[in-house]
């Protein structure tokens, strides 16, 4: 048999075998495609080369935003500015039909665009999830808006998936795909919000809780830092001024250096 045939059904079937054992997809891909190179050269070389190919992919500059997004993402969820997003997102909402479901997808989207991960993103439900409760709202239908909403993180700029494509694709631009992701994560978010909506609606969940002009004022001025981010962030990066990761960065430290302050 063909040295390439046997080295592809090797790692086709250890894939299988390791995926059906629960191991992260990432580790049984890494592991069936050392065994698979094992088949077609000596040992030592393989094992050599495996090391090689795994940090070549992992020594990127533009990877480095990923976990400093990541990081600025958790950075905001403990240090309450992600009550002050929601709230706004609420303020919003107004008097809409499950108005703080809504407002789950609206700070969903807000986060994923100052975070970049959708993973910080569905954090969100960890705080708003309890107010929910607290207002009649089924853990089921919170549950569903909030998972339902957070890929938009992964969508709407800067987007930690956009920048895994842009640096394995090469010679792609990180800011040309960052305007492409705008429409389509918005979609996502209305799309979700009117669903959201009827099926609030239908489910009675109606808000109570309304929001004077002056409240709503004080809830936007409290979170014009965070949402000055995103301008800084995306127009930074269009405009060439910085690259996504140092804007990641700068977004990490400062939100950490918020987050000394406070404490």
């Amino acid at each position: 048999m063909d040295v390439a045939i046997t080295a592809t059904i090797v790692m086709v079937v250890a894939l299988v075998i390791i995926l059906l054992m629960g191991a992260p997809i990432a580790v049984a891909i890494g592991m069936s495609s050392a065994m698979a190179m094992v088949v077609i050269l000596p040992t030592n070389v393989a094992l050599v080369t495996c090391a090689q190919k795994m940090f070549t992919g992992l020594n990127s500059f533009p990877l480095l935003a990923i976990p400093f997004f990541v990081l600025a993402g958790n950075l905001m969820n403990n240090g309450g500015i992600a009550i002050r997003i929601i709230r706004l997102a609420e303020a919003l909402c107004g008097r809409l039909p499950g108005a703080l479901a809504e407002s789950n997808v609206l700070a969903n989207m807000f986060f994923g665009a100052i975070s970049g991960s959708g993973n910080a993103a569905a954090a969100m439900g960890g705080t708003i999830g309890p107010i929910e409760a607290e207002r009649g709202y089924s853990k089921e239908f919170s549950a569903a808006v909030n998972i339902a909403s957070a890929p938009t993180g992964m969508l709407i700029p800067p987007s930690n998936a956009l920048i895994v494509f842009s640096t394995v694709g090469g010679s792609i631009s990180v800011a040309a795909l960052f305007m492409g992701g705008y429409i389509p994560g918005i979609l996502w978010g209305l799309a979700v919000m009117i669903v959201a909506g009827y099926m609030a609606k239908k489910r009675g969940y109606i808000n109570t809780n309304h929001v004077d002009a002056a409240t709503k004022v004080k809830y936007f001025v409290d979170a014009i830092p965070s949402l000055f981010l995103i301008v800084i962030i995306i127009g930074g990066i269009l405009s060439g001024i910085f690259t996504a990761t140092e804007a990641s960065g700068a977004v990490s430290y400062t939100h950490l250096r918020a987050h000394e302050t406070r404490r």
